[in-house]
């Protein structure tokens, strides 16, 4: 061994050195450098795991509120839609009452024309009776040529007219 030694130049001295020196390396590495690196990757990773969760929670709940929302919109349609149902039935109700109402009002006025009518065609009917008995007093007098009492020959006139 001693010429193994002596032949590859290994000097024990420096190779404890070195093992102390890579010890020294190898704990200062791992103090200071590759704990914080293990550190900051686990730390990574739960960062990363936590974001995943929270991507899944938000999609699941983004589910939820799409479904919602669709139930929500279905909700509003119906709510619309008996809405316009009871405003066309209003409508209608409200169309049928009108025209009730017009043709009483047709009524009446046909009925308030009526009468109006009626006795306009009295009123007339007085004064063509009046006209006439004035006219027949007249055409008496002249063919009789005699006059006769006024009173007399209306109230004789009126009797003639109304029999």
């Amino acid at each position: 061994m001693e010429e193994l030694i002596k032949t590859f130049h290994i000097d024990i001295k420096l190779i404890l050195a070195q093992l102390v020196n890579f010890a020294i390396v190898l704990f200062v590495l791992k103090k200071f450098a590759y704990g914080p690196v293990l550190k900051m990757m686990e730390e990574r990773t739960v960062k990363i795991e936590k974001g995943i969760k929270d991507a899944e929670n938000a999609g699941k709940k983004l589910t939820e509120i799409t479904e919602k929302e669709k139930a929500v919109l279905v909700e509003a349609r119906k709510l619309a839609q008996e809405i316009v149902a009871k405003a066309e039935a209003v409508a209608i109700k409200n169309k049928e009452e009108i025209i009730v109402e017009a043709k009483a009002q047709g009524e009446k006025i046909l009925a308030d024309s009526a009468k109006k009518i009626e006795q306009e065609k009295n009123q007339m009917l007085q004064e063509v009776k009046g006209q006439i008995a004035s006219l027949v007093i007249s055409a008496t007098s002249k063919i009789i040529d005699e006059k006769l009492d006024l009173e007399k020959d209306k109230a004789i006139i009126e009797k003639a007219i109304n029999d």
